[in-house]
């Protein structure tokens, strides 16, 4: 078959697809990648992957968001496209529907995480309850990262329970091993960092928004501080100027007064900066099933997540990981000083951690379910 995968950025094609589309593309399809143009579209033309850009806004734009979706009903005529498989909500809810006005046979669209938190108001509830149906509806196949957005879609009359399957979400765990990471390579990144030997580090990997638990992550680092000095706490991942709750250069500089914090940036060395931390936190507010504490638990770091939904998917609490409620600065410090005061438990959670990534989380499982949902769509489907 011909298949276009639809995300609204480059930087999603390359780092949460791209290894997806190759799979496809080895299994004799031609694959090709829709989204907005960037400088990470080489990587993904290099891997042999054919792109096309469109200009995706990432903000509620109506005259740009019609101009986009004439311009990808107009591609998706040309390329006469056997499947069409959209990501991201953006390009999901004008992918679905260009896609239907094209007459595109198949339909697939993957839920990455229904948008709406449980602690949603209900009015706002009801608004992204009904995008998230309008999104769906024109998709033949709806593929869910998360048990429990399945669930919740179901429930909620988003998604007919006969077009929804559960997918799960997975990550390459030969990338994320730990014994690919040499004891030289973590010297030179310590002594890169200036990380003492014998300095404790604590890590959270995310886009720099309020909604990644950055200030709850803060406020812990600022208690554990005072009784564990000989602590470095890591902020790995970009920043995200456009977003409404980015961190603010005022809020990275008032965060480093309470402790020893340091903001790395994109980094493409994950699998060392894990190998580094004695402890990867991600009190992250919203998930659909997240890919950091995945790795992370692949390099058998202890992890210490929020209670809630996609984070769930990863821990199950006290025998992978720790689980704190959502929000609670001090429930953070409280587990993250629990496995420091108990280093065998830490080592312990961690080995649980990556034999759990080893059977459920490798993203070759996750391709194969992709492949086999697309063989069992009726291929008269209109």
């Amino acid at each position: 078959m011909k298949i276009a995968h639809l995300a609204t950025i480059d930087v999603g094609v390359r780092f949460l697809l791209l290894n997806q589309l190759q799979r496809i593309q080895a299994a004799g399809h031609e694959v090709h990648a829709i989204c907005r143009d960037g400088p990470w579209l080489s990587e993904v033309r290099a891997a042999g992957i054919t792109v096309h850009t469109l200009p995706f806004s990432r903000q509620i734009a109506p005259r740009d968001d019609l101009s986009a979706l004439w311009q990808l009903v107009r591609l998706l005529r040309r390329e006469r496209y056997d499947l069409i498989h959209t990501h991201t909500p953006k390009a999901s809810l004008l992918g679905q529907w260009a896609a239907w006005l094209a007459r595109v046979p198949r339909r697939v669209h993957t839920i990455h995480g229904l948008y709406f938190p449980g602690s949603m108001q209900p009015r706002a509830r009801r608004f992204y309850t009904w995008l998230e149906r309008i999104t769906m509806r024109p998709a033949h196949l709806v593929l869910s990262q998360s048990r429990e957005d399945v669930r919740t879609a179901v429930e909620s009359h988003i998604c007919r329970a006969d077009r929804l399957l559960y997918l799960g979400n997975g990550i390459d765990v030969r990338h994320f091993d730990p014994a690919s990471v040499r004891a030289v390579d973590l010297a030179e990144l310590r002594a890169e960092l200036h990380i003492a030997s014998d300095q404790q580090v604590i890590g959270i990997v995310g886009r720099q928004v309020a909604e990644k638990g950055f200030f709850e992550f803060f406020s812990a680092a600022k208690q554990i501080s005072q009784r564990w000095p000989k602590t470095t706490f890591l902020c790995v991942g970009p920043e995200e100027p456009g977003k409404p709750d980015a961190l603010t250069a005022a809020d990275r500089q008032q965060a480093q007064a309470m402790a020893d914090i340091r903001f790395l940036g994109m980094r493409r060395d994950l699998p060392q900066l894990y190998a580094l931390m004695d402890i990867l936190v991600h009190p992250s507010h919203r998930e659909g099933f997240p890919r950091v504490p995945m790795e992370a638990a692949a390099m058998a770091r202890p992890l210490v997540l929020t209670d809630i939904r996609g984070c769930r998917e990863v821990v199950a609490h006290e025998q992978n990981g720790l689980l704190v409620p959502l929000r609670d600065p001090a429930a953070l410090a409280q587990a993250i000083e629990r496995l420091l005061d108990n280093p065998q438990l830490a080592v312990q959670l961690g080995a649980a951690a990556r034999q759990r990534a080893l059977s459920e989380f490798d993203e070759q499982i996750i391709f194969q379910r992709v492949l086999a949902a697309y063989q069992q769509l009726d291929p008269l489907s209109t």
